[in-house]
């Protein structure tokens, strides 16, 4: 079924592709969330042992996690939605809706997050910017680069979804939804 899709469908899934491989890999950061939380728990109440790389290590994972996957949250259409109204709509109504809300929220939100971010990112990669902790990671530059992944994921992901709400309001939606 592939060979018969749009080059702008065969774009949208590739977008999707990507946004669903990156999504993906973060999630599974959860699972050393959990495992770092936990030696660091017994570090310091079991051993009265701190370990403050470790801490940051899974503070710079939570970052990823959440920021990093919002992409394919919004791939998997898993974002906090208020749906009132939208569920009872007609396809190509879904897809007006999410057109409009792509192009007049989500856009505006990311370029301008990107544009209020680039500074701050810019300035801790001018520094190299690292832990003001004792033993902390020299890394807190790529930890405030984790807001341009996610200014970068959400566009990504939003092209995808106006292709995909275009193409509906086409007439040619049976083939543009790839949720999953």
């Amino acid at each position: 079924m592939s060979d018969t899709l749009s080059p702008a469908l065969r774009i949208a899934r590739a977008l999707d592709a990507v946004t669903g491989r990156f999504g993906q890999a973060c999630a599974w950061l959860t699972v050393f969330l959990v495992l770092g939380t936990a030696l660091v728990v017994v570090l310091r109440y079991g051993f009265g042992i701190g370990a403050i790389a470790l801490q940051e290590a899974v503070l710079y994972s939570h970052a990823l996690v959440f920021m990093g996957a919002a992409g394919w949250v919004l791939q998997r259409n898993a974002h906090v939605r208020v749906d009132i109204f939208y569920h009872h709509f007609s396809s190509r109504r879904q897809a007006l809706v999410d057109l409009l809300g792509t192009v007049l929220f989500l856009f505006p939100f990311c370029l301008f997050l990107g544009w209020a971010s680039w500074d701050y990112v810019g300035n801790a990669w001018q520094t190299h910017e690292g832990s003001n902790e004792s033993g902390g990671l020299p890394f807190v530059y790529l930890q405030k680069s984790i807001i341009l992944v996610l200014v970068a994921s959400l566009l990504l992901q939003g092209v995808s979804e106006a292709i995909k709400a275009v193409c509906t309001l086409r007439g040619r939606g049976e083939a543009a939804v790839t949720h999953g």
